[in-house]
């Protein structure tokens, strides 16, 4: 078919071959769409580190981005220990693991029930953790979870009485780290330890009012925001945490903290977030699903910039606290991210933040196991009551054959 087209057009010339403009403006339009496909998909991880040996701490790790990077740091052999607010005994949770591990070849996959939005379950997780003696081997952190109310959507708040995308996004990760930083800091000096955040755009709008993380915000993307630039300014205050430690061998730090801002993805929180969580939201999403294929990355393309951060060699030398997105390192674009009062701040009110709820928590629980107790023995009194009436009923004074008894009627 070609061979006879091009001969029409070298003997009659060009504008005679049949067709021929309309298939020049299909040609060009799909060349614009593989060129827009491929600009909007971003850079490519090229590393091709192995993990195996590496154990590797992650939340989020069940869907999106965090499913995309456990996917591939197991592949290569490392250790993951997922956390999720799911009991290990969840269904869907053994077979999301007995998957894991049939599609990568790595039984090396377990799970962790903590509750992010709980400041006493991560406690009590963190807790076990580092009472471990000696110190369990910890590679690498990988932070993944996040949440986002849907768009133009009230905020949500937590058990605790806080912000969600504030409970979630950065105290969560201020209240696991703190616990969990002797046993990063008790590393041998030779293993590469890191400690992956996550960011994106919105932190160049958000505001630090800490007031504010107390009660459910009108707005869910604003209070996204502040978590956003609150989880950088605590991860470069954090990397200076651990530069201060004098270690016992005196060796220097080996523990690095990246930001990583994954871009724009198809992931379940953002198609919550465009759908703003309601049926005719998500009907819009469908039918405009074309336009978030082509400029919205893949979960697998979004995960490129985490497992550069995870398995390039040059980031564990050299200071840490680098901002990685298209796999390249950029500038923050706040200049308070970097500033040190800002985290101190931030650090000290946090920590307040945490003891007092921590206190009001421990609290409810105390009165909340009182009051089981009371209706555990409110249960014995009426079981102990019930026992010792029935032997009376039996053996006691013999009442008196009513007339509707069966011995009345036999009397009869």
């Amino acid at each position: 078919m070609p061979i006879p087209l091009l001969a029409e057009g070298f003997g009659r010339g060009v504008a005679n071959i049949p067709y021929l403009w309309t298939v020049a403006q299909a040609a060009v339009a799909i060349g614009v769409v593989v060129l827009l496909k491929y600009y909007f998909g971003g850079a490519r991880c090229r590393s091709e580190r192995v993990m195996h040996g590496k154990v590797v701490m992650v939340t989020g790790g069940t869907s999106g981005i965090g499913a995309e990077v456990v996917n591939e740091l197991a592949t290569r052999g490392a250790q993951i220990i997922l956390l999720t607010h799911h009991t290990p005994s969840d269904p869907f949770l053994v077979d999301y693991i007995e998957d894991l591990r049939t599609v990568t070849n790595n039984e090396l996959i377990y799970a962790e029930q903590v509750d992010l939005s709980s400041l006493h379950s991560i406690r009590v997780f963190a807790t076990k953790w580092v009472d471990n003696a000696p110190p369990r081997r910890l590679d690498m952190i990988i932070l993944c979870a996040n949440i986002m109310t849907p768009f133009f959507s009230k905020g949500q708040t937590t058990m605790d009485g806080l912000e969600a995308e504030w409970a979630v996004n950065y105290l969560s990760t201020f209240h696991l780290l703190s616990i969990l930083s002797p046993a990063i800091r008790a590393q041998p000096p030779d293993r590469d330890v890191r400690i992956i955040f996550s960011t994106c755009n919105s932190y160049i709008g958000g505001k630090l009012e800490f007031k504010e993380t107390e009660t459910a915000t009108k707005s869910g993307s604003v209070s996204y925001a502040r978590s956003k630039l609150a989880i950088m300014a605590f991860a470069y205050g954090f990397q200076r945490h651990l530069d201060a430690y004098k270690r016992p061998d005196k060796q220097p730090n080996n523990a690095r903290a990246l930001i990583v801002d994954p871009g724009f993805s198809r992931t379940p929180g953002t198609r919550r977030w465009l759908s703003g969580g309601s049926l005719w939201g998500l009907l819009m999403y469908l039918l405009a699903w074309p336009l978030w294929w082509l400029v919205l990355k893949s979960p697998n393309q979004g995960a490129q910039s985490y497992l550069l951060a995870a398995m390039e060699a040059e980031y564990a030398r050299g200071p840490g606290g680098k901002l990685i997105k298209e796999c390249r390192d950029y500038e923050p674009l706040r200049p308070e991210v970097q500033n040190e009062e800002v985290a101190k701040r931030l650090w000290e009110f946090s920590e307040k933040q945490i003891e007092q709820l921590e206190k009001e928590g421990a609290v409810k629980r105390a009165l909340a196991k009182k009051e089981a107790e009371k209706k555990d023995k409110g249960k014995d009194k009426t079981k102990e009551d019930t026992t010792a009436a029935a032997p009376a009923a039996t053996t006691g004074e013999e009442k008196k054959p009513g007339s509707g008894s069966r011995r009345s009627r036999k009397a009869k």
